[in-house]
């Protein structure tokens, strides 16, 4: 079985909180908003990251992160892009088990056409009423598992 952590839109922030909740994983998805390259720097300490680049991340520190990127897990195809908008292509048609997207700092776990669309929220600073959160997805005999972390933090 191998588990994959997924965290969004940090935005510079990468709380001790969401680093504990990746802790185990086996790769580590960064689905972009990252804000600095520190932050990624700290991820990879926990586990191998895999980051795209999302619109704030416009620093040339950035520049090498690509817009989007394509994972496998055992034998799980995951599509990664920052803002679901953008999506032009059909997931399921091109054999995709999965997208991971941020962006919307709405965290989601929804399956269309047998393809699980997962949003781990933000793992950043708060906006509006939404909570601070990230994802895991369990990879066991090519069947994903998502769940979704709330990081238990001071509100503000």
């Amino acid at each position: 079985m191998e588990r994959i952590g997924v965290i969004a839109d940090t935005h510079g922030l990468l709380r001790p909180e969401a680093v504990g909740a990746l802790d185990g994983s086996n790769l580590i998805i960064h689905a972009g908003d990252i804000g600095k390259p520190e932050v990624l720097t700290v991820l990879q300490e926990v586990a191998p990251v895999v980051a795209i680049r999302g619109n704030v991340d416009t620093g040339t520190w950035a520049q090498s992160l690509p817009i989007t990127q394509v994972v496998e897990a055992e034998q799980a195809w995951i599509y990664l892009l920052h803002d679901l908008a953008a999506l032009d292509i059909e997931p399921h048609a091109a054999g995709f088990s999965a997208v991971v997207f941020g962006h919307s700092h709405r965290p989601s776990i929804e399956m269309r056409n047998g393809v699980l669309f997962l949003n781990p929220g933000s793992a950043g600073p708060r906006r509006f009423r939404l909570p601070v959160s990230v994802a895991t997805i369990r990879v066991r005999d090519n069947m994903l598992e998502p769940e979704l972390i709330e990081l238990q933090i001071e509100r503000g």
